[in-house]
């Protein structure tokens, strides 16, 4: 099959993400001797720099490896625990049914950072000064900005100059919306990273010991006591369309640390796929894998209505599934045996008939209540894209879904790395001006009702959409893939995943093929609305397989033929590195050699 690139192969070393500049750089590092662990790192600090509104600094990441020492895979969460402060009752007392999509109220404690000091501490071999070298050079001497850049900063100029003015001195350079493709730089970003990179060496000692001078620098030092002084000083604008003060603080920076887990894992066709934990949307994955695993996709058109059809149909039991039972396992259980059980997926299986399901419809487990909740429910006068899902979406108060970036890694001695930085983008909260970045909004995928797993609590991380993809092949570990795109993150890949498997496509080829996608559950963003029996697909799809979808009942529309999807992946097989990047958009790359 025609693709619209090359599958990169090589044997040296692969580096693939959603922006070729981050891509540039793990291939650098890799080239002057380090592992992926220390590429995966310098292409994380360089995607908060060239991609500002998909991530950023005070962001978060999930991580998943694979260790050629250890020989085992492991996740380190990198998603940041709401505050001490951040109580029902207080947002409550502030006039709120919903967290903020957008200011200061949404925000949890930035995680990113110490997720890829602790992998670089304990799985790198390069300084901090080394991994974070291409991101200083990107915010200090400039970038060229891309399209979708300029588009975001587009949609929340009006509430840049007239609400976020720290925002406006750093986005609209000159009192203006930037061009596409002219240089952009962020200095005081910059002075950031060089002063981490200044207290880690005045510290002395080891790699490891400089290393953890730096954590001390963010979560104890300027970078956290700047983070309070903002939140207490500034009412922000919020989606709410009121102003609001934060409530994170230099102690909820002080009191939290990533942490190593061990991945959740599915048999599936000779394969095993990992994911995070059900923290993060990763197990429906795994779930959709075992409620498919009953039908035989190998003599189905992956392009035809079959197909499709039985994907989004496994989808929406997930989804639901997602909603009614997901948390953070800290505080709540979640009967994740059962819900990746043969028994509860054949009795779900049932449940797929010939035509769309129109109904939210979570399993039934004893002992547990699976309640649903939903937020605004749309309407024609909503203003949301359906196509902007993994690309910023973002309404005039700076609410936005599915902004996130993507990288996988992989070196000549067989270390993987799969990671899903997000957060922390341009429109998500206003500029720190003392640091160059603003902080997450990852509070909104919490509820502010008593009761169901995702309830807002200090102390508790949102259940998140970030996710992260490995996978093993009879035995070996063979993959690492993912993608940006919210709600969409478990739906891509295992299309994705499906046609390589089963249909024997090349990344490259699987990652070009025309992909869909449904709306079919509570949106994990503001408003967290629902749009039930939705199905998108890029018009790329045969005629005929749109016209039988919507005869089944399925409510399908099309999008422009390049507009769903960021995927990247990279394979190993014996001493064959392979790699393939998402061509839409114009700005994931893959490279090798």
């Amino acid at each position: 099959m025609f693709t619209t690139r090359p599958e990169i192969k090589g044997t040296y070393g692969v580096a693939a993400s959603t922006h070729w500049l981050a891509s540039a750089a793990g291939m650098a590092i890799l080239e002057r001797g380090g592992n992926a662990f220390d590429a995966a790192v310098a292409m994380g600090f360089a995607l908060q720099v060239v991609e500002p509104h998909l991530n950023g600094p005070g962001g978060e990441v999930p991580i998943i490896f694979h260790s050629a020492k250890t020989e085992r895979a492991q996740v380190i969460c990198g998603q940041g625990t709401a505050p001490a402060g951040a109580t029902i009752a207080h947002y409550r007392s502030e006039g709120l049914d919903l967290v903020p999509g957008s200011g200061l109220l949404a925000t949890v404690v930035p995680g990113a950072f110490d997720a890829w000091m602790i992998m670089l501490r304990d799985h790198g071999t390069l300084s901090l000064a080394d991994v974070l070298g291409h991101a200083i050079a990107y915010a200090q001497d400039g970038y060229a900005l891309v399209p979708l850049i300029c588009q975001t900063i587009e949609r929340v100029e009006s509430l840049f100059r007239d609400e976020w003015h720290t925002s406006a001195d750093l986005y609209l350079p000159n009192g203006s919306v930037p061009k596409p493709g002219s240089l952009f730089s962020n200095p005081v970003l910059a002075g950031t990273y060089r002063r981490l990179i200044a207290e880690a060496e005045a510290a002395g000692g080891s790699r490891e010991q400089q290393i953890e001078a730096a954590r001390r620098a963010w979560y104890q030092g300027f970078v956290a006591e700047e983070m309070e002084r903002f939140c207490k000083a500034e009412a922000v604008m919020d989606s709410s369309g009121e102003r609001h003060r934060g409530v994170l603080t230099a102690s909820d920076m002080a009191g939290w640390q990533a942490t190593y887990e061990e991945p959740v894992g599915f048999d599936y066709h000779g394969y095993r796929l990992l994911k995070g934990g059900p923290w993060s949307q990763g197990p429906v994955f795994l779930q959709q894998l075992a409620l498919l695993s009953g039908f035989d996709f190998t003599e189905l058109d992956p392009t035809g209505p079959d197909f499709v059809h039985l994907v989004v149909e496994s989808a929406k039991l997930a989804f639901a599934d997602r909603e009614a039972y997901y948390g953070d396992p800290n505080f709540v259980e979640v009967p994740l045996e059962t819900l990746l059980s043969k028994e509860y997926n054949d009795a779900r299986r049932n449940l797929i008939g010939d035509n769309a399901s129109l109904e939210l419809r979570p399993g039934s487990i004893a002992g547990f209540d699976a309640r649903i909740v939903t937020g605004k429910e749309l309407d024609d006068d909503d203003d949301f894209d359906a196509m902007g899902a993994g690309e910023p979406t973002v309404q005039t108060n700076g609410e936005s879904k599915g902004d996130t970036c993507h990288i996988d890694v992989i070196d000549r001695w067989g270390n993987m790395v799969s990671a899903t930085p997000s957060g922390g983008w341009l429109q998500s909260s206003p500029v720190i001006p003392a640091l160059g970045f603003g902080l997450n909004s990852r509070a909104q995928m919490f509820w502010l009702e008593e009761g169901v797993p995702a309830s807002l609590a200090p102390g508790k991380r949102p259940r998140t959409t970030l996710s992260v993809n490995l996978a093993y092949r009879d035995g070996e570990p063979y993959m690492a893939f993912g993608t940006p795109g919210g709600d969409y993150q478990d739906q891509w890949p295992l299309t994705f995943l499906l046609r390589h498997i089963h249909h024997g496509m090349g990344l490259q080829e699987a990652i070009d093929c025309p992909m869909f996608q449904t709306d079919h559950m509570p949106s994990s963003f503001w408003p967290r609305s629902a749009d039930l029996g939705s199905l998108t697909l890029e018009d790329r799809f045969p005629d005929a397989t749109v016209a039988e979808l919507r005869q089944r009942g399925h409510r399908a529309t099309t999008v422009d033929g390049w507009s769903l999807g960021r995927l990247s992946a990279a394979t190993r097989q014996g001493r064959l590195l392979k790699a393939a990047a998402n061509p839409r958009f114009m700005q994931g790359y893959a490279i090798g050699r």
